[in-house]
């Protein structure tokens, strides 16, 4: 969801740059900043941007700049002449005040306009075309989103696909818990009889029974694939995927915990820890996806 665009515009006389950053963000928040005087497009920039991106802290910032043919500084010439008579006024009635100096009244405000160009230099005209340069940077904004999203969608299947397989092996693995369990109950009994109690087999069987329900992972491993699956669906549809796959992302981990705490193998609990890793991947790459 980051990305940069710059669109300029103008005419012989005044010039204006539209800029828009975005980076990674739960959700939608565009921030404007405009010239004094602008604050008009700003509901104009909101509306457009919350038509075009689902996700993402959004900056777009209009600059006016005058041309280089442009006149320069400029006074106001009747403040001039009003300052400068309340000034002669105010001498007349101070002792010790000496006369004002023109260096003095043209720094007072309003009387030499140094800044740049302001919402009363544009007019109809050049709001529209300002106003279609706002689009204009959107659009740009939303193009470079769309290409680096391309890129992160071959990062998130790629990661969607190692996910599978570590669920896969699991499942594999999963296969031997109750052999796995059997062996471990039946050394456990004969370390504390050491031989000399004999073994109710059915009681061991029992025991064994119970054990391997406790550690059976086969519903976590079956929701787990259900996940991966609503992965690949929300990331071959049409809608924004992010929020879905942060959600989902959760899920697998949740899936992928209890799947690690019901392991009776040291292998299965290695498998559950590659799986556990591979999902944090995927689950930080969602943050970056709209």
């Amino acid at each position: 969801m980051t990305g940069f665009a710059r669109v300029e515009g103008g005419d012989e006389s005044l010039g204006w740059v539209w800029e828009a950053r975005s980076v990674n963000g739960k959700g939608l928040d565009v921030r404007c900043r405009m010239p004094q005087g602008f604050d008009r497009l700003e509901q104009a920039a909101r509306e457009t941007a919350a038509g075009l991106m689902a996700r993402g802290n959004v900056t777009l910032s209009l600059g006016l700049v005058r041309a280089a043919t442009a006149r320069g500084p400029e006074i106001d010439r009747e403040a001039l002449v009003r300052v400068a008579a309340l000034a002669r006024d105010l001498v007349k009635d101070l002792e010790g005040v000496g006369p004002p100096t023109l260096d003095g009244l043209l720094r007072l405000p309003g009387v030499l306009d140094t800044a740049g160009p302001s919402a009363a230099a544009v007019d109809d005209g050049r709001l529209a075309a300002i106003r279609a340069g706002l689009d204009a940077v959107l659009a740009g904004l939303v193009e470079r989103r769309a290409a680096e999203g391309a890129r992160l969608l071959e990062v998130v299947r790629a990661l969607t696909g190692e996910i599978a397989e570590w669920i896969e092996s699991a499942a594999e693995r999963a296969a031997d818990q109750p052999e796995t369990v059997r062996r471990r109950l039946a050394a456990q009994v004969e370390e504390m009889t050491r031989g000399r109690t004999p073994i109710d087999e059915d009681r061991l069987a029992q025991e064994i029974v119970l054990l391997a329900s406790r550690a059976d992972v086969r519903e976590e491993i079956d929701r787990l694939r259900t996940h991966v699956a609503a992965v690949e669906d929300l990331l071959a549809g049409s809608v924004p995927p992010g929020r879905g796959l942060g959600f989902l992302c959760q899920e697998l981990l949740r899936e992928a915990n209890t799947l690690c705490s019901k392991s009776a193998d040291a292998g299965l609990t290695a498998i559950g820890l590659d799986l556990k890793v591979a999902i944090d991947r995927l689950r930080e790459q969602a943050l970056n996806v709209e």
